[in-house]
């Protein structure tokens, strides 16, 4: 009968022991602690809680106070693990006073996305041409309602003094300023903006035309000038130069003092160096002249790699291209480089 009570006993008093004790499991996290503990060589999360709160299951309370750690099985000497107010420390293993915490974590970085179309749409209105083509292939000559200035869809007429057979469509263009070589103070070409483009009614040829404006960005007046239109490709595949290049930015566009990610630049190299679009190449800044501090005489840096470009369009005067990437901003002058990637001497070469 007696050993019939004593189990009837235990079966009440246990759920209550097992209560009390994860009051008292629950209580010893909550206790205050010294201070953050600095991760010893063997180290794990479990090992932690047992040392510090008698629990070795509590490793999972430290994990989520401490949410640098994204996999618990990877933990490395020198790593701060941290115990909020809400945990509470027993056992003897060292411990660091409590200092200003920075936890670092590795940033992803992010290559620059450059969509070439926009670059290439931008185009449409701004070209570079050599002194040789100022003149164009021809000119506005007048309005057919006797306007002066025109737009988009109206109709003109329009004087060709050169022209390919079945040549129909010509951008309209105006001049600005001369591109000048900053080594040599030599003439290059000319800047021109375009004005629209305009489509013959016939199939050409040298002589009068009647035609249609296209496209107007800007207002097409009398006089200006006519060049064969200039086909612009969907897209550009980016290659590694193939041969070596060495040239310098010769303009920047919108007139603009400095040229940044995005922009559009002139490159004294041209298709007489047989460049193409796509080529990438590195815009460099020579370096400067200092003093040296011990003998006295004049010491200069070395060049430094501020940015590349993308070659978009290739002239006989030079070259346009869009800044991908820049480190600093690019002026007229900066030196513009390009090498050939090393080939691995069991593809090729001797």
């Amino acid at each position: 009968m007696s050993r019939w009570l004593l189990l009837t006993l235990l079966l009440l008093v246990a759920p209550v022991m097992c209560q009390a004790a994860e009051r008292h499991a629950e209580q010893a996290l909550k206790e205050p602690t010294p201070g953050p503990y600095i991760v010893q060589p063997g180290d794990t999360l479990w090992d932690i809680a047992a040392h510090f709160f008698k629990r070795p299951e509590a490793w999972l309370r430290i994990w989520e106070r401490n949410p640098y750690i994204t996999n618990p099985d990877l933990i490395y000497p020198g790593n701060t693990i941290v115990f909020d107010a809400a945990m509470g420390a027993r056992g003897g293993l060292r411990v660091v006073r409590a200092k200003p915490l920075m936890v670092a974590r590795p940033v992803q970085r992010l290559e620059p996305v450059v969509d070439a179309r926009l670059a290439l749409k931008a185009l449409e209105r701004f070209d570079f041409i050599a002194l040789d083509a100022l003149d164009g292939a021809g000119y506005v000559l007048d309005g057919v309602d006797g306007r002066l200035n025109y737009g988009a869809h109206d109709q003109v007429y329009v004087r060709l003094r050169q022209a390919r057979p079945g040549q129909r469509r010509f951008d309209v263009f105006r001049a600005t300023d001369k591109v000048i070589d900053p080594r040599n103070g030599k003439v290059l070409g000319v800047l021109v903006v375009h004005r629209g483009q305009i489509e013959l009614r016939d199939q050409g040829g040298v002589g009068v035309h009647r035609a249609v404006v296209r496209k107007a960005f800007r207002e097409i007046a009398r006089g200006d000038r006519l060049k064969p239109a200039r086909a612009l490709p969907p897209s550009i595949v980016a290659r590694a130069p193939d041969r070596a290049y060495r040239g310098v930015v010769l303009f920047i566009r919108d007139d603009a003092a400095e040229a940044g990610q995005n922009q559009v630049v002139g490159l004294s190299l041209s298709a007489r160096d047989g460049l193409r679009p796509g080529t990438r190449l590195r815009i460099m800044r020579a370096g400067g002249m200092r003093r040296d501090p011990v003998d006295g005489g004049a010491v200069r840096l070395p060049d430094e790699q501020i940015g590349e470009v993308l070659v978009l369009a290739v002239q006989r005067a030079g070259a346009m291209a869009l800044v991908t990437r820049s480190r600093k901003a690019i002026r007229v002058g900066d030196q513009v480089l390009g090498r050939p990637e090393r080939v691995d001497a069991r593809d090729g070469g001797a």
